[in-house]
Order: structure tokens, then sequence, then C-alpha cells
């Protein structure tokens, strides 16, 4: 079997070893690695499949030799040395922000949009972790019936704000629970025992960058230019895994049991939904794995042509480092 060079861009933050994983546990048929993060990193030791691995400078030279850069650093850092990337003949799946809008350049989920991947200039992009979530949950619906809109709220983990994230949950409620001082520095305003309905920056239509994320992003990956979505994005004091309420507007009306076949046959998708048990999407069921949990399906009551449901996915593996490492399987397939 052929063995492909691999460079991780931001080898040693959450989503980069969480790559380093996913290609152990997958069995990505490895060549070279070569980790790469900031001067600040440089010599640090990375196990993988029982090496220690050097970390190396993240610089314009880095990617001599290599089949694919999986990135996990900042859209300034991605903008900055996809060049050079591209120009070392190597792939660059992008897990930030920086190129997914981009016309000649792919947003893929392998789920849903594999084929424009093999469309690629040297540059696929990652989506966003809760769109990425969302749409392989409602893919089948698609399937059904051509999606017309959606109306969906996401109540996303610490973790998708980074390692120090979590780090900042605990710390407060450890200070809550011994009476000492609640520090905030991660988040917006405290986020233990409270809710915080904003992720990124608000834009003049009142909405965030973060909400936006899911119609501009799903347009370009169903393939649906005038997909309408109205999102609100809620950070909220769990650890991992963001979960996403959603109401899907179809074209054609569909029962809830035909949703439930479709969604039970889907790739990447796990139907979770036995209200009489009390077994629907929760974090704790649906973090460190790879599928999209969805349950609570059922009929709209504002909409005669909508279906409702509730998903959960893992957004540091899914929402990030397996579905790039997924994109990476596609081209070698």
């Amino acid at each position: 079997m052929k063995k492909y060079n691999v460079a991780i861009l931001g080898a040693t933050g959450a989503v980069g070893r969480e790559m380093l994983k996913v290609l152990e546990e997958r069995q990505f048929p490895m060549g070279e690695l070569r980790l790469l993060a900031s001067s600040r990193s440089v010599g640090k030791k990375i196990p993988f499949c029982g090496k220690d691995y050097e970390v190396q400078l993240a610089c314009a030279d880095a990617f001599e030799g290599m089949d694919f850069v999986l990135g996990a650093a900042s859209n300034a850092l991605a903008k900055e040395l996809a060049p050079h990337i591209v120009k070392a003949g190597a792939v660059f799946i992008d897990n930030s922000s920086a190129f997914r809008m981009n016309d000649d350049v792919p947003l893929v989920v392998p789920e849903i949009n594999a084929e424009d991947a093999r469309k690629n200039k040297g540059i696929i992009s990652n989506p966003n972790c809760s769109t990425i979530i969302t749409l392989v949950a409602v893919n089948a619906i698609n399937k059904l019936s051509k999606i017309k809109g959606m109306i969906a709220s996401t109540y996303q983990a610490t973790s998708g704000a980074g390692a120090a994230g979590p780090v900042e949950l605990m710390d407060q409620m450890k200070a809550m629970v011994n009476g000492g001082d609640i520090n905030v520095e991660v988040f917006q305003h405290q986020i233990a025992a409270n809710l915080i309905p904003q992720i990124g920056s608000f834009g003049e239509n009142g909405y965030s960058t973060e909400e936006m994320k899911m119609q501009n992003e799903g347009r370009k990956i169903l393939h649906l230019p005038e997909l309408k979505v109205t999102c609100t994005c809620v950070r909220v004091p769990v650890v991992r895994s963001h979960s996403i309420s959603v109401t899907v507007v179809t074209e054609d009306k569909l029962t809830a049991d035909q949703v439930k076949n479709a969604i039970a046959n889907e790739k990447g998708c796990k139907l979770y939904d036995d209200g009489e048990n009390k077994i629907y999407p929760m974090p704790i069921v649906t973090s460190d794995q790879d599928l999209v949990y969805v349950g609570r399906i059922r009929e709209d009551l504002v909409f005669d042509n909508a279906i409702t449901l509730w998903c959960c996915g893992d957004q540091v593996r899914k929402g990030a480092a397996t579905n790039a490492v997924q994109i990476a399987e596609v081209l070698i397939d």
C-alpha cells in the first residue's frame, strides 16, 4: 500500500493532537510525519504510534515532500503559509475559516459532498464545527426532499473555544463551590452555571459571525444557493460535544417515520431516538467518537412542511480533526 507524508500545522493544540489520535485510530497509511508549530513549541516531543516526534518550526520551507498538510492553526497563519504549502505540492486541508467561502476552495463534509474535494487546487477547507454536525444530521432529509430553510439553535461546548475553555469552566465551578473569586478571561461572561448567547462578533443584521456560518457554509456544502437559515449560537457550561436544535423546512411534507428511517441508514449518523426510554442525544453520550447522534425527531407544529430534531456530535473530532482526516482519505481512495 502506498504511504503518504503528512504534516500537522498547529500540532500542539487541541485539534492538532486530536488529528494525530484520529490518524492512528484510522490506520492512515503514513509515511513521514512532520509536526509543525510556533517557535515556543519547537523541540517538544509528541507521541504517535509508539514513537516520539519532535515539533519543528512552522515556516515557509517546512512543507517540502509532504503529500498532505492538516491545518489546525489560526486564520492568519493559514493565509501566510498556504501559498508555500501549495507550491510544495501538498494538499492543504485547513480547519480555519480563512478560505471557506473562496469560490475556488472546496468546503467539504465527506458524507455529503466528497466529490467536491477532488476538484481542489491545493486547498480544501474544513467547515465550521456546528455546521458539520448539523448538516450530517439533516443530509438524509435533504435527500428525501430539498431543504428550503432551517431554524437552528446551537449549544456549544467550552472546548470549542480551545483548550483554555474547559479550564476556565472548571476553575469557575471550583470557585463557586469553595467561595473563591471567579475569574473571566476566555469568555465574555462567567460560563459556570450560565449560558452566553454570543459566539463571534455581531454584524449589522444582529447575527454573529458564528451564526452566519450555518447559512453561508450550508449553501456551499449542500449545493443549495437559496438556502435560508436563522441561527442562534449559545456557549454552554459543557466540556465537550456540541448540541443543535434544528427545524428543517422542506419542499415536500415528510413524516417523522420517513425521516427516522432515512437517518438510520445515513452515513455518519446514529438514530438515537426513543423518548419512552429517555434515549436522546446528549454531550456525555456523543463525546470522543465520530458519529452525529440524532433524536427528538418530530413533525413541526408551526410549518406544514417541516421536521424538528435534536442532534449532538463531538466538535473536536467530527467537527474538526476527523473530518479533515476523512477528506484526506477521500483523496487517496
